[in-house]
């Protein structure tokens, strides 16, 4: 390691995987309660559905890069959970040719569960952990994600002047 970088720690997990175990957990815990709450048809893999689809609607497109997965991939839920009647396709008034992506009317029944589960989550996250402890949590990792934001465009500014200078 010679470019200064400290060398990795054994002795606990990085915290990529921590907070990729917390993600599935919370997610594997939402599709539990859906089908606990009646929603059988509920998978895991529409939880980039509903993390992503307001109740006015959306195009998949914008779907699939807010849930960080490919537009196949997006469409291809979107289709399975139209096929369940979680979802609609309308035409797009701004565009024609485009669909917007919207819940039925059972789908808005399941997501609103699902919410109102998620409020009982947190308040059962702030009970488990304290007010305080459990808002410094949500303050860390919602600065993690400006952090690493800041470091990409700073990286991107950095990799363009160098880039921009070489004649």
């Amino acid at each position: 390691m010679s470019r200064g970088q400290p060398e990795p720690r054994l002795d606990r997990k990085p915290l990529i995987a921590l907070v990729e175990r917390a993600s599935r957990a919370m997610q594997a815990d939402m599709v539990r309660r859906a089908h606990a709450d009646g929603h059988a048809e509920v998978k895991m893999a529409h939880n980039s559905v509903f993390g992503t689809l307001h109740a006015e609607g959306a195009r998949a497109a914008d779907m699939a890069v807010r849930a960080g997965i490919t537009r196949q991939s997006m469409g291809e839920v979107i289709r399975d959970m139209v096929g369940l009647d979680l979802l609609e396709m309308q035409s797009d008034p701004a565009d024609g040719r485009a669909k917007v992506v919207k819940y039925s009317d059972h789908g808005l029944a399941v997501a609103g569960d699902g919410f109102r589960y998620l409020g009982q989550l947190e308040r059962r996250f702030a009970e488990e952990f304290g007010e305080q402890e459990y808002e410094v949590a949500r303050d860390v990792l919602a600065r993690l994600v400006d952090v690493l934001a800041r470091f990409a465009a700073e990286e991107t500014q950095t990799s363009s002047s160098v880039g921009g200078s070489v004649g």
